[in-house]
């Protein structure tokens, strides 16, 4: 939340170049507050974890969030009861004419499928390009950043021979953007996926690339109007959530490597060392902030 000042005050000035929020007086007495209207379209196969992961981080935050649930089709979940998902999520067509201040498209177990084998990638290109005419700002997770950079960009994913499984540290560019600000100059974040991006794909667009690791390629970029933000890792996840899929993956045979910086010592015997909750939580603070909140009219029907 802002810091309100009397108009004139020098601090104005000085903590606006330090890209520290302040709001003037006379702004701030015509400021009119509602809820902010968010709808997550949620992908994951174990749905209530992922609710759990991300409404965690959500609630970081002084402002009221409406949070609405969407699916992407009426194919029966192996891992969420059915009567959890009929309760809790709407279907596309329910909320079509509807305008958002946010949406959060989370990634998907998809990263060796590519998008023309994709069951839904109709109905993921459809809901993407509404967002562009119907939400102020949309978070694009792991594989829902890469079909979206696909389907916005025109970047098609790169697929690395072994996957990124692990807390990889990033570098944080372009501290001028709100998006990044508080960050550290390096901050771990965990990752799961096959897909690089390197800053080169990125050439061809009007992104902002925020943050990037050498070895597992971008990690967060945005779109100059604030519209769009691209996150191939998942700073959301829990403690334990890398541990279930390293031994899910022994259990099924695959052959995996530990994951990378993750279990304290590099031994996966030991329990997990999480470093990476201050920097989700920090990242979605300043998306619901900066990018949402700022963003947005008071009325959505002005969208």
């Amino acid at each position: 939340m802002p810091i309100r000042i009397k108009d004139g005050l020098p601090a104005a000035e000085i903590l606006g170049n330090e890209n520290i929020f302040v709001m003037l007086e006379s702004r701030a007495t015509k400021q009119e507050i509602r809820p902010l209207q968010l709808v997550i379209l949620n992908l994951m196969p174990k749905k209530i974890e992922t609710e759990n992961q991300i409404l965690r981080l959500l609630s970081n935050t002084p402002l009221q969030v409406n949070v609405e649930f969407l699916r992407i089709d009426y194919r029966a979940s192996k891992n969420t009861p059915q009567e959890h998902i009929d309760k809790f999520y709407h279907d596309f067509e329910r909320i079509r004419h509807n305008n958002y201040d946010g949406l959060i498209i989370t990634g998907a177990p998809l990263g060796l499928v590519g998008h023309d084998d994709v069951v839904y990638w109709p109905q993921i290109e459809e809901i993407i390009n509404w967002s562009k005419t119907h939400v102020v700002s949309t978070l694009f997770l792991c594989w829902a950043a890469q079909a979206a950079l696909k389907i916005l960009h025109g970047v098609d994913k790169k697929v690395h021979e072994t996957k990124f499984s692990g807390v990889y540290p990033q570098q944080t560019f372009h501290r001028h953007n709100p998006l990044v600000r508080g960050f550290d100059d390096e901050f771990p974040v965990p990752m799961s996926r096959y897909a690089n991006f390197s800053a080169a794909m990125f050439a061809g667009t009007d992104l902002d690339i925020l943050a990037a690791n050498d070895e597992t390629g971008v990690y967060l970029a945005a779109s100059k109007d604030c519209r769009q933000v691209f996150v191939t890792g998942h700073p959301e996840y829990s403690a334990d959530t890398l541990h279930q899929e390293y031994m899910r993956d022994i259990t099924d045979g695959v052959e995996a490597a530990v994951p990378a910086n993750y279990y304290k010592g590099n031994n996966a015997e030991n329990a997990p060392l999480v470093t990476w909750r201050s920097h989700g939580n920090l990242l979605y603070s300043n998306w619901l902030n900066y990018y949402v909140y700022q963003q947005t009219p008071y009325d959505l029907n002005d969208l």
